[in-house]
């Protein structure tokens, strides 16, 4: 028979191991967006690269998702591009499908 503290000790490693999963999905997510937003900029590979390292940077500044927005709608803007917050916020939303699908095994 299983006791408490070993169930206790499996459902913190879950949701250590969900947390862990849900951090490397939202960097993947990033990337991947700090990637759309460089194609739209025109920028090259390494700099696309590097703007996508900085895309994930900028989320560690709060909780939630307003950070990356607010960088990518920022840097877009000065760079002339035509874009408004819903076009980010549908591309924040696609490329989350896209990274929990390529972590996941789906593509």
């Amino acid at each position: 028979m299983t006791s408490f503290s070993d169930k206790e000790r499996a459902e913190e490693a879950k949701y250590a191991f969900d947390e862990e999963i849900l951090f490397r999905i939202t960097a993947r997510r990033n990337r991947l967006l700090g990637g759309w937003a460089a194609e739209k900029m025109g920028l090259s590979a390494a700099e696309a690269d590097s703007y996508a390292k900085e895309v994930i940077q900028a989320d560690f500044e709060e909780a939630g998702d307003e950070d990356v927005i607010r960088k990518v709608f920022g840097d877009l803007t000065a760079a002339g591009c035509e874009v408004d917050e819903a076009e980010i916020r549908a591309a924040l939303e696609a490329k989350a499908i896209e990274a929990r699908r390529a972590l996941m095994g789906g593509v």
